[in-house]
């Protein structure tokens, strides 16, 4: 059995978010214009993730899922760029901000 990707709008939505987090993060922290070799991985990670959801077009934010899909090490990573971006979010990107916070 091949598994179907999810490629729906809300998963696009999702994608979008964790990639517009991960890249404030990284310019804010790393002081990078371009990801990290370290921030690409854990962003090409988050998006393979989503892209396996079993929610699909169901998936709530991450947080309040019952099924912890990530490594332990990427969760803590992705945990620390959330937890940094979030706040910041309200300010560069407030339309996504807000949306996710409905999300939850």
């Amino acid at each position: 059995m091949v598994k179907q990707l999810n490629s729906g709008p809300v998963i696009q939505k999702e994608k979008e978010t964790a990639t517009k987090m991960i890249h404030l993060y990284c310019k804010k922290k790393h002081h990078q214009r371009q990801l990290c070799p370290k921030c690409q991985d854990l962003q090409d990670y988050a998006l393979k993730r989503l892209s396996y959801c079993r929610f699909g077009k169901g998936k709530t934010a991450c947080s309040n899922c019952k099924v912890h899909c990530y490594q332990r090490d990427y969760q803590n990573r992705i945990k620390t760029v959330m937890r940094y971006s979030g706040p910041w979010m309200l300010v560069y990107h407030p339309v996504y901000a807000v949306k996710h916070l409905l999300n939850k």
